[in-house]
C-alpha cells in the first residue's frame, strides 16, 4: 500500500477527482435551482469548442506534429485556451505525445494501451510510472517565444482562462448568479468534458474501430470516436501518417479540426498545410488489405486451385500496372504545376485529363482486385 501511495500523482489526482465530483454534484444542483438559459449554454459551448479545438488543432496538429504554420494570433488563441483545458503546457503535452508516437504500445509509451484501458485513459495521469518526459523531445518548440511563455506561466494562465474568465463574463452579463453558473458550467463541467474527450484519444481510439492503413500498432479509425474527439477518431490514419494535417482524410469523414485548419488557411491565418500524397495513402491501404486477405487465405481448410490463384494474380498485376501509370502521370503533372518543366496551357490541360483518367482506371482496377478476393471464400 505504501509503495502504491508513493506512485500517486497527488496534484493530478486531486484536480481530476475534484473537478469530476463538483461536476457531478454542484453543477446539477445549480441547474435544478436556476435552470439553463441561452447565455449559459452558449458560453459553455464556446469554451468547450475553444479549449477542445485548441488541444486538437493547436497542441496536437500544430505544435506536436508541425502539420501547418500558424499566424501568431492563432498560436496565441490556442495557447491561451489550450491552457484552459488543464492538460499541461503545449511543450509538456507535445513532449508526451511525440514520445507516444515513438514508442506506441511499448513500455516507454506514456499512455500505453497494452497496460489496459484505464491506464491509457486516465491511470497514467493518476499514477507515476517513471520520470516525467523531458523537454528535450521538443527542442524545436522551445524556440517559439509564445509557446515558451505559455510553458513558463502555464498555471496562472490556466487558472484565469478556465476559472477566472468565465465567471467574469457571467458577472458582466447577469450578476453574481450568472457568474456562479459560468464558473460551474464553463469552468468545471467543461474541463471534465474536454478532459475525457482528449483521454478517449489515448484509450478508446486504440480500442474501438478498424485498422485500414496499418496493423503495426493499436491505433484505430472510428467515426464514433471522431464525433467525441473533434475529429481525432481516425487514429489509424494518424499514426501511419502523423504529419498530415487531416485525420479524417476522406472528404466525407467527420473531422472539424481539419475543416477549421482549412478555413484558417483560406483566410490567410495558417499556411503550409502538409498532406500525404493520395497514392501513398492508397498503397498503405492496399498493403494492409492484402495482408488481411492473405491471412484469410491461409486460414482456408484447403488451398486454392491454380486457376483461382491465376485469377487473383492477374487482377493484382492489372492493378499494379494501373497504379504505376497513374504515379508516372502524377509525377509529370506535379513537376509541370511547380514550373519545373516547360509546358503550354493546352499541354497542361491534356496532362491533367490523362492523369485523371489514369487515376480512375487505377481505382477501377483496385475495385476489381478487391472483388476478386471477395469471391474467394465461395470458390474455396
Amino acid at each position: 500500500m505504501k509503495n502504491l501511495l508513493s506512485k500517486v500523482r497527488i496534484t493530478n489526482s486531486a484536480f481530476l477527482i475534484g473537478t469530476f465530483l463538483v461536476t457531478c454534484t454542484a453543477v446539477p444542483l445549480y441547474i435544478l435551482q436556476n435552470g439553463l438559459n441561452f447565455f449559459q449554454v452558449a458560453l459553455f459551448l464556446f469554451f468547450t469548442f475553444s479549449t477542445g479545438m485548441s488541444i486538437t488543432l493547436g497542441y496536437h496538429r500544430l505544435f506536436s506534429h508541425l502539420t501547418f504554420r500558424a499566424n501568431p494570433l492563432v498560436k496565441l488563441y490556442t495557447l491561451l485556451f489550450g491552457a484552459a483545458a488543464f492538460e499541461g503546457s503545449a511543450l509538456a503535452w507535445s513532449a508526451d505525445h511525440r514520445r507516444h508516437h515513438k514508442f506506441v504500445d511499448h513500455d516507454d509509451d506514456p499512455y500505453d494501451i497494452s497496460r489496459g484501458l484505464f491506464h491509457a485513459h486516465i491511470g497514467w495521469l493518476l499514477f507515476r510510472r517513471g520520470p516525467e518526459t523531458p523537454l528535450t523531445w521538443v527542442r524545436d518548440l522551445q524556440k517559439d517565444r509564445l509557446a515558451w511563455l505559455q510553458h513558463e506561466y502555464y498555471v496562472p494562465i490556466a487558472i484565469f482562462m478556465s476559472f477566472g474568465l468565465p465567471p467574469i463574463i457571467g458577472y458582466l452579463y447577469g450578476g453574481a448568479n450568472a457568474a456562479l453558473g459560468a464558473f460551474l458550467l464553463s469552468g468545471f463541467a467543461r474541463v471534465v468534458l474536454v478532459h475525457h474527450s482528449t483521454f478517449c484519444i489515448n484509450s478508446l481510439c486504440h480500442w474501438i474501430g478498424d485498422r485500414p492503413y496499418s496493423s503495426h500498432c493499436s491505433a484505430r479509425d472510428s467515426f464514433l470516436m471522431a464525433v467525441f474527439t473533434f475529429g481525432e477518431g481516425y487514429h489509424n490514419f494518424h499514426h501511419e501518417f502523423q504529419y498530415d494535417y487531416r485525420n479524417g482524410v476522406k472528404p466525407w469523414q467527420y473531422d472539424p479540426t481539419k475543416w477549421a485548419i482549412w478555413l484558417l488557411n483560406k483566410v490567410g491565418l495558417v499556411s503550409n498545410l502538409r498532406t500525404v500524397p493520395e497514392e501513398k495513402i492508397l498503397k498503405a491501404q492496399i498493403a494492409e488489405h492484402d495482408r488481411v486477405l492473405q491471412e484469410k487465405l491461409l486460414a482456408q481448410p484447403t488451398p486454392i486451385s491454380d486457376s483461382i490463384h491465376a485469377m487473383v494474380q492477374s487482377a493484382r498485376a492489372r492493378m499494379d500496372e494501373a497504379l504505376l501509370r497513374w504515379e508516372e502521370l502524377l509525377v509529370e503533372y506535379r513537376a509541370a504545376a511547380a514550373g519545373k518543366t516547360e509546358i503550354s496551357r493546352r499541354e497542361m490541360a491534356e496532362l491533367r485529363k490523362s492523369m485523371q483518367r489514369a487515376g480512375e482506371q487505377f481505382r477501377q482496377s483496385l475495385r476489381d482486385w478487391k472483388n476478386t478476393w471477395q469471391r474467394l471464400p465461395a470458390a474455396c
